[in-house]
């Protein structure tokens, strides 16, 4: 298995860490960035469009939840099955860089920030 890096690379493009993730770990996927059986998520297919590292870099939304493409009915249920704030992830890389947001998730082994 592998450890938890810290790896700028390994940010999903919908602000989750990949680099925490148990599929990644056990090399079950090879992280967004490098999935391409992932062709139906249009997060990524819109970061790859736009050569945006993550919906952080989007010119066209100051809040992530205003994009239906970020904010659908799918990524609602899965923040609610995870407890995930994906919205929190995006603050945090847009506030502290890409280095230090993974730095924050490795060091507390994240794969998203918990919603309250």
């Amino acid at each position: 298995m592998k450890e938890i890096t810290a790896d700028k690379n390994l940010i999903a493009y919908c602000g989750l860490y990949c680099g925490s993730c148990k599929s990644y770990l056990k090399d079950k996927c090879p992280g967004c960035h490098e999935n391409n059986k992932a062709g139906w998520c249009k997060i990524r297919a819109c970061n790859i469009e736009h050569g945006y590292q993550s919906c952080a870099d989007c010119k066209d939304f100051t809040d992530v939840m205003e994009c239906k493409k970020f904010n659908n009915f799918m990524s609602k249920i899965f923040a609610v099955l995870f407890k995930s704030d994906r919205k929190a992830c995006i603050a945090m890389i847009r506030e502290s860089g890409y280095e230090g947001f993974a730095r924050f998730m490795a060091e507390n082994k994240l794969q998203s920030i918990k919603r309250n």
